[in-house]
């Protein structure tokens, strides 16, 4: 392809320069990896290959879809990465939660139905820390942690590369599903973003105010964002209902600076982000007088006509990079630090201790608590330096890239206690009300934890042409964990040029994933509703006393192998298809257990009987699952009318199946307990088995309309008591958006639309076997329905 082709098929553009994004085959950089903007040469580096130089994705041995986020971050109808990405790429998915806790507060996001901490998230190809929480509740992601994408603000990003391939052996745990890379802005010039949106029922009310500066520096560039974002509440319940459901409510504050400059013989690169988020969820409702929630749950002085507590999570979020890259004799280099913290606090308003309100009462008062409390909460640091190194033989075969590296990380999680108020029964067990605050108890002192450990790691890479049409690529990694011991990983793959227009592209490669920190120490005493009935549960870490009474071992690495097989086909330069094939097996998934009791589990009653519970749970190694699917692309350019019109459809098929439940020794017996129906289905179809993404886009003269229609497959989800109550089935469904883009001049542009303009809805169900208690879940697309939006960009 020529030069001056490329710079055509980047200028263009599409919503979020789709046609390059999902198939990049047919708009790829040239072979020598570089793409012209503005007479200015810039090298591309295609995440999943270390070659120095770089290829095109389109001669990768591996599916990379490259999806800039410019256009999207100054028209698009989402305000955050995690939507935007759902909206654009089929394989990526990530559904807003609501009735889940702390998962409320944070949007997490997987790759091609698996958990989110089996996707590595990567930011200028370094490593991006995960969260402190850990998902408990929701339909998506249960027992998962995983990466914050919302704490990045879309204007500082330049482009996301989505790998979709295992990468264990290139980058390390977590990368089974697939890396996301996420790439930084840091161009010349300024320009600002305003929107405004809310959803037909006008609630959820969006306001946005998003800023750019790229400015010189030290003969080099810094790219400065600031960001200010306010997402209002919704609430999809039914009349007269107490409880609140849907988007929760969210101010986040961001700025991220991100630069690199010559110093020396190299180059000084760095970046630094921070936001703080103030985010409110609405746990589940109590009920107030003539209700069984008084005087166990609510004093009927304080809340006569029932309450809705809000869990609030004050979020910390910081991430920072500096390295230096340059030349070691003929070994390209690049040394590195970057650190990684997030932290999550709790506080509980509109609540009660009903333990300190009966115990009022019983002493002559009125029967009244404290409605706010510090429940506690919890923090993840992570810190890792890496040394790496490659080189180009030009000599060797057609071209041979080497490359090696070392990686150090240091990790710390932490949980920390809440005020005695938050976890105290103020009256005694059984005497009346329940201990702690209502909708959320607050961490004990017994909860309380600070642990670390460290990794070390060191990977081989070669990337080869072994033949003028024939690329071959091999990867190994070797990495031990403090706790848990030792790994190696390994991949081979290779891409075949059968023609000028199609190459044929396969890979193997074994994986792996660490417990988190998260799953091995996570610690609490929360309050459930099964079917409306509020039931105590304590989640026991791993190696505590509850866990160690129960037989639980410790846990360790899960292992995976990997499978893909496609093809990319360019018949014109307008025209571009490709197809993947791939399959996923994952031996000792890191599960969360169902539910243990004195009836199903004699052995554990005592014990949580002494600790005031129902209910125990754990993270155990003991699911094997298998996932397959295929991903298609197809992109169209072409002129129509006078106008350009631009046209792709991507989409994905993935089916994730339990294979195996392996109880240890002690639960042998209980597997169906261990992993319960209900559970099982969230692991398997806690995503939509199938999505597809369809976009019109046609420019004329300073008009431009973009109409996208985003399909989901059906999902069958489980119940709290399973066969033969019927399973929770959703129907496939349907959305569409439409925007319209007017360009006053080159800088300025209005964009409006509407998402889900067809207000859309999921299936209905039975109210008392869903997660959230509510009529459906927040599965496909979410629950809130049609949504307006308006955008106004300028740059400067």
């Amino acid at each position: 392809m020529k030069l001056t082709t490329i710079r055509q098929s980047v200028l263009l553009g599409l919503y979020g320069s789709a046609a390059l994004a999902l198939a990049p085959a047919a708009f790829a950089q040239n072979a020598t990896g570089t793409v012209a903007l503005d007479n200015n040469v810039q090298t591309v580096n295609i995440v999943g290959s270390r070659r120095v130089g770089n290829t095109s994705s389109t001669d990768t041995p591996v599916p990379v879809d490259y999806i800039p986020l410019t256009k999207a971050a100054e028209q698009s109808g989402q305000f955050d990465l995690a939507q935007t990405l759902a909206n654009i790429s089929p394989s990526f998915n990530s559904t807003r939660q609501t009735g889940a806790d702390g998962a409320d507060l944070i949007d997490s996001a997987a790759l091609r139905g698996l958990g989110s901490d089996q996707t590595l998230v990567l930011v200028n190809g370094k490593r991006r820390h995960t969260t402190a929480l850990v998902n408990l509740f929701g339909a998506r992601n249960r027992g998962n942690t995983g990466t914050d994408m919302n704490a990045l603000p879309t204007l500082a990003i330049k482009d996301v590369q989505v790998l979709r391939d295992g990468a264990a052996a290139q980058y390390g745990s977590d990368a089974i599903a697939g890396v996301l890379d996420i790439e930084l802005r840091k161009d010349l010039g300024c320009e600002a973003v305003a929107g405004f949106g809310e959803y037909s029922k006008h609630d959820g009310k969006n306001w946005l105010a998003s800023a750019y500066c790229g400015v010189a520096v030290a003969d080099g560039v810094l790219g400065i964002t600031g960001e200010y974002y306010d997402r209002g509440r919704s609430n999809r319940s039914d009349p007269g209902s107490l409880r609140i459901i849907g988007d929760t409510k969210s101010k986040n504050e961001t700025v991220y600076v991100n630069g690199e400059f010559p110093v020396g013989p190299g180059k000084l690169y760095l970046t630094a982000g921070a936001q703080t988020r103030d985010a409110s969820s609405a746990a589940w409702a109590r009920g107030g007088i003539g209700s069984d929630d008084i005087p166990s749950r609510n004093s009927a002085a304080m809340y006569p006509g029932g309450f809705v507590p809000f869990i609030n999570g004050d979020i910390d979020d910081r991430y920072g990079i500096i390295g230096y890259r340059t030349r070691i004799g003929e070994w390209a280099s690049d040394f590195s630090q970057t650190y990684g913290y997030n932290r999550m606090r709790y506080n509980i308003s509109h609540t009660l201790n009903a333990s300190i309100a009966n115990l009022d009462l019983i002493n002559g008062g009125k029967g009244v608590s404290p409605s706010q409390f510090d429940a506690g909460g919890f923090s993840f640091r992570q810190l890792t330096s890496n040394a790496d190194f490659s080189r180009f033989y030009d000599d060797v075969l057609g071209g041979l890239n080497a490359a090696f590296g070392f990686e150090y990380r240091k990790e710390n999680y932490q949980i920390f206690a809440g005020e005695p108020g938050s976890y105290s029964d103020a009256d005694g067990v059984g005497i009346g009300g329940n201990a702690g605050s209502q909708g959320f108890p607050g961490f004990q002192p017994g909860d309380a934890a600070n642990r670390d450990r460290h990794s070390t790691a060191a990977y081989i890479d070669f990337e080869a042409d072994i033949a003028p049409r024939t690329k071959l690529q091999a990867a190994a990694r070797h990495e031990h964990y403090s706790d848990f011991g030792s790994t190696t990983t390994g991949k081979l793959a290779a891409a075949f040029k059968a023609t000028d227009d199609v190459l044929l592209r396969a890979s193997a490669s074994t994986g792996f994933r660490a417990p988190s920190l998260q799953q091995v120490y996570f610690s609490s005493t929360f309050t459930d509703f099964v079917a409306g009935v509020p039931t105590d549960v304590v989640l026991a870490p791993n190696g505590g006393r509850v866990a160690n009474a129960a037989g639980i071992p410790k846990l360790h690495e899960e292992k995976s192998k990997s499978y893909t097989l496609g093809t990319t086909w360019t018949p014109t330069k307008n025209v571009s298809v490709t197809a993947d094939l791939y399959r996923i097996q994952i031996d000792n998934r890191i599960v969360l257990s169902g539910r243990f009791d004195a009836d199903n589990y004699p052995a554990l009653g005592a014990i949580l009987q002494n600790l005031g519970v129902g209910q125990a749970q754990f993270f155990v190694n003991s699911v094997d699952t298998r996932t397959q699917g295929l991903d298609l692309t197809a992109s169209h350019r072409t002129s129509l009318g006078g106008g350009k019109l631009n046209t792709y459809l991507a989409m994905n098929f993935s089916k994730t199946e339990v294979t195996g439940v392996h109880a240890p020794a002690s639960l042998v017996g209980h597997e169906d307990v261990l992993l319960s129906e209900r559970e099982r289905l969230f692991i398997e179809q806690g995503g939509p088995r199938r999505k597809a993404t369809l976009d019109f886009d046609y420019t004329l003269g300073q008009l431009e309309t973009d109409f996208r229609i985003i399909h989901y497959g059906p999902q069958t989800l489980g119940t709290f008591d399973g066969p033969p109550v019927p399973d929770q089935y959703y129907k496939s469904k349907t959305s569409a958006d439409l925007a319209f883009t007017w360009a006053f001049t080159e800088k300025t542009k209005l964009t409006v639309g509407g998402t889900n303009i067809f207000n859309v809805h999921p299936t209905q169900q039975n109210p008392d076997e869903t997660d959230n208690g509510f009529k459906y879940e927040s599965v496909q697309f979410g629950l809130n329905g049609a949504a307006y939006f308006a955008r106004l960009s300028h740059k400067f």
